[in-house]
């Protein structure tokens, strides 16, 4: 069920060492990121794998180097549907594999059969953006052409954002936050849930 995230009280001060290395963190699911592009999927999902000493993996990265070519050339070779195919088989397979932090690409969620499986294969984590807040994060519009035309950037992300809160189990609006603040509110959730577990190792 989608619900919205709630404050956290005061950010907690820096471990020593000592605690760091006495603590363990695993996940019980997968968790994966969805949102439109500029959300701050990749960057939290790093932020909060370095925080808690675990792997995450960008989808789009993990696609361009099974596939040993750039999102944008398979693309020009294969279409759309070509691309939202290997997708789909890129994400069964991340969902295989022992639980990790997920970032996906921003058109995960068009497809139905990615949409039912991010639903039953872990927890869904949606990062709300308006498209101008996205656009106003990403400096260098090369990379990102759709933002040169901000209309069709609104228009995509308002098509989309039905998607992103059907498969979300918790939404997290990213306005005027830090990555390290949405790092923290992501891990208070998955600690409150149950998805994120600390072990601690004996000395």
């Amino acid at each position: 069920m989608s619900g919205s995230a709630r404050k956290p009280g005061k950010t907690p001060s820096h471990h020593s060492a000592s605690e760091r290395t006495a603590q363990s963190y695993q996940l019980e699911r997968p968790v994966f990121f969805v949102g439109f592009m500029g959300a701050g999927k990749s960057s939290v999902a790093r932020r909060l794998a370095r925080t808690l000493g675990m792997a995450s993996i960008d989808m789009d990265t993990y696609l361009e180097r099974r596939e040993g070519k750039r999102v944008r050339e398979i693309f020009d070779e294969v279409g759309e549907e070509g691309f939202r195919a290997i997708e789909t088989d890129v994400l069964q397979d991340l969902s295989a594999k022992d639980p990790l932090l997920i970032s996906c690409g921003g058109g995960v969620v068009l497809r139905p059969e990615n949409r039912a499986l991010l639903k039953e294969a872990g927890y869904v984590v949606f990062l709300r953006v308006s498209a101008d807040e996205a656009a106003s994060r990403i400096s260098d519009k090369s990379s990102r052409p759709l933002f040169n035309d901000i209309e069709s950037a609104r228009q995509r992300c308002q098509d989309r954002m039905p998607l992103y809160e059907e498969v979300a189990d918790v939404i997290v609006d990213t306005s005027g936050k830090s990555v390290g603040r949405l790092a923290w509110d992501v891990r208070a959730i998955l600690e409150k849930e149950g998805i994120l577990c600390q072990q601690l190792v004996s000395s």
